[in-house]
């Protein structure tokens, strides 16, 4: 039987869509309908900026403290409710049930730490000439703050834009993925369970048309988005016509590299998890593997042997180590781009085909798959598959590590295994991604920055640095002294 959920999330209440139409989704493990969503248009979304700026003074008229513990409230209730939320996820987007509630879980820490920041956000004095004159500043919200998010991991990566922005001030209008709707509007009815004011969190469901009208539209004073290059690079555009801001993360691929003195266990462990876990469906995704020449060979058979056991199935069964893809689309995406790396001189060392499970005949499962004789020009090498697909790419020395690692568009992350302290720090350096691990791969946490370099985004998500991307500087100036400062008259 289908779930239907029939409107957005706009004001403290369930509404529908202006058109009264809906959008369908799939369930990924089953391939068949999973449930029917409203339909979001240029009115809906009109509705719910007007709903978001009335509420901008109510959500400010609360002391940045209260401000803070509503937002830890609301990470309660998540929290109270992780695996409820993370299997709907799963539903929606079949990555493993275990990982999806344990990303609810951990979304308690994103707003304890931003409800944490709420009342530490201040001004300065500034020192000036003029004794008699006090120079201050204010730093103040933004305004509606527009959250577009992917599906790969909806409501963490809502959340990571959602936390600091209602912390600083703002209120917000999330509009989720149309194929991971489903938690968003769960989020936003615990936030008013958790009292914080109708209107303060909004929810517009719906397809590209319902993002394309939330950026252009003038109400909204900021756009967070996370998803595509091409995607992203249309919301920047947008936004700069009009003079708003723009927080961007977007794709990436990026390089794990194995030096020679590497811990080859560790190593394993992290080339494995880089691509494989989570079916390759994340931002950071190690998807290319760099191996110096002299281990290539022995680290080739490690990783084939490894892939041939890994078990793809059902994500809500815990033993499950790989789910299926999260669409059709996708699903073709990356059957077509291993045909076309084959065809461009790369060889399939294992996988590269559907790999549906007896029980799910219909389902968007695709094998772990692991290419080796890739160039680094290759357009395999130099585009984001968003899929199980590694790409093994050799190196002799340092200087070509480099030179691949850095040879793309994107600059999102990149993985460095050895035990040797100064290759690790003098690697850290040069590599052009926001993020570098050194002898671990896809770790995250919510008071680290998060973002990356080049085609892979601007600004940045976590830590203190997120919260300054929603406030705007206010520099206030005061005459102290009752002596007319009068420029036209002489003075003896």
């Amino acid at each position: 039987m289908q779930q239907v959920i029939s409107g957005h999330w706009i004001g403290g209440q369930e509404v529908a869509s202006a058109s009264k139409e809906f959008f369908e989704c799939e369930n990924p493990t089953l391939g068949q309908p999973e449930g029917r969503f409203a339909l979001g248009d240029e009115a809906d979304v009109g509705s719910a900026v007007a709903a978001a700026t009335s509420a901008i003074l109510v959500w400010n008229a609360l002391s940045p403290t209260r401000r803070g513990r509503l937002l830890m409230r609301w990470g309660d209730l998540i929290g109270a409710n992780a695996e409820r939320i993370g299997k709907l996820e799963t539903s929606q987007n079949g990555k493993l049930a275990n990982e999806m509630v344990l990303q609810a879980r951990s979304i308690v820490d994103w707003l304890y730490y931003y409800g944490g920041l709420a009342d530490k956000i201040e001004g300065r004095v500034i020192p000036l000439d003029r004794s008699s004159v006090l120079n201050y500043t204010l730093r103040e919200p933004l305004g509606v703050v527009g959250v577009i998010m992917p599906w790969n991991s909806p409501l963490m990566l809502a959340i990571m834009a959602i936390a600091p922005a209602l912390a600083a001030g703002n209120t917000v209008i999330l509009k989720p993925s149309e194929v991971t709707p489903a938690s968003a509007i769960e989020a936003a009815k615990l936030a008013e369970q958790a009292g914080i004011p109708p209107g303060v969190v909004n929810v517009v469901t719906g397809t590209r048309d319902a993002a394309e009208q939330l950026t252009n539209h003038p109400g909204v004073a900021k756009i967070a988005f996370t998803g595509g290059v091409e995607a992203g690079r249309a919301v920047a555009v947008a936004t700069a016509r009009r003079l708003a801001h723009s927080t961007l993360e977007l794709g990436g691929k990026s390089a794990n590299i194995v030096f020679p003195d590497a811990n080859l266990k560790q190593a394993e462990a992290g080339l494995l998890a880089g691509i494989f876990a989570a079916a390759g469906q994340t931002c950071v995704a190690g998807s290319r593997a760099l191996i110096h020449r002299s281990l290539h060979d022995q680290v080739v058979e490690i990783l084939v042997n490894r892939a041939k056991q890994i078990k793809v199935g059902d994500p809500l069964d815990p033993t499950t180590q790989m789910g299926p893809i999260a669409t059709r689309n996708q699903l073709k995406k990356n059957e077509s781009m291993v045909q076309r790396a084959v065809q461009d001189g790369a060889s399939l060392a294992f996988g590269g085909v559907r790999n549906n499970p007896p029980q799910f005949p219909n389902g968007f499962f695709f094998s772990p798959t692991i290419l080796t004789g890739v160039r680094p020009q290759d357009y395999i090498a130099q585009n984001e598959v968003f899929g199980p697909v590694l790409s093994i790419i050799p190196f002799d020395d340092d200087e070509e590590a480099i030179s691949i690692a850095n040879g793309t568009e994107f600059g999102l992350a990149a993985g460095v295994w050895t035990t040797n302290l100064q290759r690790a720090h003098r690697m850290a350096r040069r590599l052009q991604a926001g993020t570098v691990w050194v002898n671990m791969y896809r770790a995250m946490t919510f008071n680290s920055p998060f973002g990356g370099t080049k085609s892979s985004g601007i600004g940045r998500q976590n830590g203190m640095e997120a919260i300054d991307q929603y406030l705007q500087t206010k520099s206030v100036w005061c005459e102290l002294d009752e002596a007319v400062q009068d420029p036209f008259v002489l003075r003896t």
